[in-house]
């Protein structure tokens, strides 16, 4: 068969009804692999500092529950070096099946652990390679869900189809929320002895349907040429820092502040808003509910809208937001006002994450040619995602007790975050619209 013949019209999925299938069959798997990591972030801010860590200081008991947090984070960028190099040498779409796999393994599990009190200091010895199992598999997932999307999708509608792919994140994180406000109606004593488990242990269940999607999933055009021409990448990882390396440092920078702020504002202000100012657990997560509900609308317009107005033009209104509010942030929690928390919250995640989030995805993915495309946008977005995501929460807590319980060293951290990836910006070339690489 020669290379024109392997390529026919009918073998290539470019019509409307395949994308739509490809679009939702990539939020679907990726919804199952936020879920199964985001739950970690609610336990950790709610349940980890008590039980898998001796009793004493909560204030470090809450900073060594976040450094496990980071864990996750760190792993990340491993797990893009792994499945990337094999996504680029392999396909897109086997490297879905598998992270899917590797990321339930160890939610599942997870919910198996003995706690500090039943087995001592195993049990968060435990938990830390658990949660880098878990990275690991987020870390190659990412990158082949969005490919298998942006690959597909016409250029003028890249920011829109790309960005649906991280609608997954708000259904994950809906789910997990969901999960945990349903066991946090247990008594307390139950809650923490056994009804936090719940969330974990179930996610076995939907781990077999992200698994079942993918494996209906058909390889992307641009892999398929690749591997007709005799042009994948051999050692992708070293190329990427052989030949891209500004595009890789610039999606690094284009992370620094959304994860910044999906943390701070997603997972720390659990952790602040309970123990600092006494609100409900219960009022902590319908905020996070709300802001999540909301981002399944955002994204998508927020990915619209960069197919409009460009990728530029929306980074830097989401890194002007992300600078102005890092004060107000905490002003409006420690009025304790039940709406003004909530309304907060959604703004924050809105505005300060979901509007990056949502464009990185086509962005990222634009600025890597196709046969270190894989690679180069998981590495970028994962390490990232580490040096600021996963040590976003642990640098906060940490701030704060160093200024003896004050926020303001943690809206400065924001502010610093914003302007990196302001920086990146103005460095990155605008690719609304034009042909991929």
């Amino acid at each position: 068969m020669t290379v024109a013949e392997g390529f026919s019209t009918a073998s290539v999925p470019d019509d409307a009804a395949n994308l739509r299938r490809i679009v939702w069959s990539s939020v679907i798997g990726t919804a199952v692999e936020w879920y199964d990591f985001l739950i970690y972030g609610a336990a950790t801010a709610l349940v980890f500092n008590k039980v898998f860590f001796a009793a004493g200081d909560p204030a470090l008991a809450t900073i060594a529950a976040f450094g496990t947090y980071a864990v996750g984070f760190l792993a990340r960028p491993l797990g893009a070096a792994i499945f990337g190099h094999f996504g680029d040498k392999v396909g897109r779409k086997a490297m879905l099946a598998v992270t899917i796999i590797v990321m339930g393994l160890g939610t599942f599990l997870i919910g198996l652990l003995p706690t500090y009190q039943q087995i001592g200091v195993a049990a968060p010895v435990l938990l830390v390679v658990l949660r880098f199992l878990q990275g690991i598999g987020l870390g190659g997932e990412w990158g082949g869900a969005v490919l298998m999307v942006v690959e597909n999708a016409p250029k003028h509608r890249r920011g829109l189809f790309g960005s649906m792919v991280q609608v997954g994140n708000p259904i994950g994180n809906l789910a997990a929320i969901g999960m945990f406000a349903l066991v946090s109606q247990l008594p307390e004593s139950e809650f923490m002895a056994w009804g936090w488990r719940i969330p974990f242990l179930i996610s076995v269940l939907l781990v077999g349907v992200g698994l079942w999607i993918r494996l209906r999933m058909e390889e992307t055009p641009a892999f398929r040429q690749l591997k007709a021409r005799n042009e994948v990448a051999r050692m992708p990882v070293l190329d990427v820092f052989k030949y891209h390396r500004r595009p890789f440092f610039t999606a690094v920078c284009l992370k620094i502040s959304e994860i910044a702020y999906a943390s701070i504002a997603g997972v720390f202000v659990m952790s602040y808003a309970t123990s600092r100012l006494g609100l409900s657990r219960g009022l902590i997560l319908n905020g996070a509910f709300i802001a999540s509900f909301v981002a399944l609308f955002s994204i998508p317009l927020f990915g619209w809208m960069s197919d409009k107005l460009g990728r530029k033009t929306m980074f830097y209104a989401s890194c002007l937001f992300s600078a102005l509010f890092a004060f107000p942030l905490f002003w409006l929690l420690d009025t304790r006002d039940p709406t003004i928390v909530i309304l907060t919250i959604v703004v924050a995640i809105s505005f300060g994450q979901m509007v990056m989030f949502g464009i990185g995805a086509p962005w990222y993915s634009e600025l890597f040619t196709a046969r270190l495309r894989y690679t180069g946008a998981s590495l970028g977005f994962q390490v990232g995602a580490a040096l600021s995501g996963g040590l976003s929460p642990l640098i906060a807590a940490s701030l704060m007790t160093w200024a003896g319980g004050a926020t303001w060293p943690v809206s400065l951290f924001l502010i610093a975050c914003a302007l990196i990836t302001a920086v990146a910006t103005f460095v990155a070339p605008e690719t609304a619209n034009k042909e991929l690489t």
